[in-house]
């Protein structure tokens, strides 16, 4: 009995040792990701904020859009990198372990700035994941890491590229493990997601970057008003099918144009001229005041729908950046809309907009609903989780990125390891 007992023990002791390892090692590990990235996040979002800035100052750039798009097409073609895959390519690192590099890693920050510059409507958001995830599968290959480990470094890296440029650590941290597959978690990755996240999100603040301050008038905590926010939760569900649908079909459009310049050119020409037929340049670029200022006022009732088509038409035909940021304008200025056929200040459904149209886009509830607690404050919390569940649940089988596996079923407890971008 004695030595069963000491056999155990030392296994015990093994265990606990190879734990305390490994949590020393992550720990190093995301730490100095956070900081290292938190700088390269840093410099993209100054590199990227700096270019809308002197396109507001010199709003003529705009006329030069196509010839801009044109020119990222022949940087990419002379990188050896004309088959992008965009944010799909992240998750196949994660998920398959395909490699990433320094080269898509300089492709997709210059062409972002890029078109932030000359005015494409592309988010900072997708382009931060495709950075931080090249940086991290760069950086696994290079340190020896076993396919593992090289997965969860590119995780730990996506999510200090994403908490720097945005501000908000938790929903980094939790996006990056939820929405490579969505039914499970990449727990293994939690401490040095978390940490670098966080540590991250430290350094660019230290220069000025911080998330969006918005202000939302939370309504009583009673049934008709939790029936209110599922309704839009709802719309927001069907907005993002909608979303999601014209993306592919406008990038199946575009394709049928095989020359990869012309297209961006083709793409480029018409935000021009959608450009001049609205009269002002509200809906080229991140957007950003206009998220604010649905928090504050009532937006044009179709503004949502005009910012869909700018940033369809910009993303599909070649042009680079990110999704997430268009998206928080389309649910915000969507929600602040029809916040009065609810009885809900606008404040409120521009916040409830956001935080669907985002669930159901991205397939990824959790981060949702911590992305909630980050820009709103926990006080709303019951009726972003209404929203979020609802708009998951009804969103149905499509997202953004095509490569994403849905493992088990909305309606049902099932397993069903389902791709966005599957037919059937």
């Amino acid at each position: 009995m004695g030595t069963i007992l000491k056999s155990l023990a030392e296994e015990i002791k093994r265990e606990e040792i190879a734990e305390s390892k490994s949590f020393v090692k992550w720990l190093a590990i995301g730490s100095v990701s956070g900081m290292v990235i938190g700088l390269v996040g840093t410099l993209f979002h100054l590199c990227s904020s700096s270019a809308e800035f002197f396109r507001s100052e010199h709003p003529w750039l705009i006329f030069l859009l196509p010839l801009s798009g044109a020119a990222i097409q022949f940087f990419y073609d002379a990188m050896r990198y004309s088959h992008d895959k965009g944010t799909n390519l992240v998750l196949l690192a994660v998920r398959d372990n395909r490699n990433m590099g320094p080269r898509q890693a300089a492709c997709i920050f210059i062409a972002s700035v890029i078109t932030h510059l000359f005015g494409g409507s592309s988010g900072r958001e997708g382009a931060s994941l495709q950075i931080g995830a090249a940086i991290g599968s760069f950086a696994g290959r290079r340190l020896s890491f076993n396919e593992d480990d090289r997965r969860i470094v590119t995780m730990c890296c996506m999510a200090a590229m994403f908490a720097a440029v945005f501000g908000t650590p938790v929903t980094a941290a939790i996006f990056s493990m939820e929405v490579i597959s969505v039914g499970i978690f990449y727990y293994s990755a939690i401490v040095p997601c978390v940490v670098s996240a966080l540590t991250a999100s430290f350094v660019s603040s230290l220069f000025g970057i911080s998330k969006l301050d918005l202000t939302v008038m939370v309504p009583e905590a009673e049934p008709v008003n939790y029936l209110k926010t599922a309704l839009p939760g709802a719309l927001c569900a069907l907005l993002s099918v909608v979303f999601c649908a014209a993306m592919s079909g406008t990038l199946k459009t575009f394709r049928k144009i095989k020359n990869h310049a012309v297209r961006a050119a083709v793409g480029g020409a018409i935000v021009v001229v959608l450009t001049l037929i609205v009269g002002d340049q509200t809906y080229n670029g991140t957007g950003g005041a206009m998220i604010v200022s649905a928090f504050s006022e009532r937006p044009y009732v179709g503004a949502f729908a005009v910012k869909l088509l700018f940033t369809v038409i910009t993303l599909c035909s070649g042009f680079k950046g990110g999704e997430i940021f268009p998206v928080f304008f389309i649910g915000s200025s969507f929600g602040s809309a029809i916040a009065p056929l609810f009885g809900f200040d606008c404040s409120m459904g521009a916040a409830v907009g956001m935080t669907a149209l985002f669930c159901g886009v991205t397939n990824c509830p959790v981060a949702s609903l911590l992305l909630s607690v980050e820009l709103f404050g926990s006080k709303g919390l019951p009726f972003f989780v209404l929203a979020s569940a609802v708009s998951y649940m009804l969103s149905g089988y499509r997202g953004l990125y095509s490569e994403q596996k849905i493992l088990y079923s909305k309606i049902r407890p099932r397993y069903i390891n389902k791709r966005i971008g599957d037919k059937k």
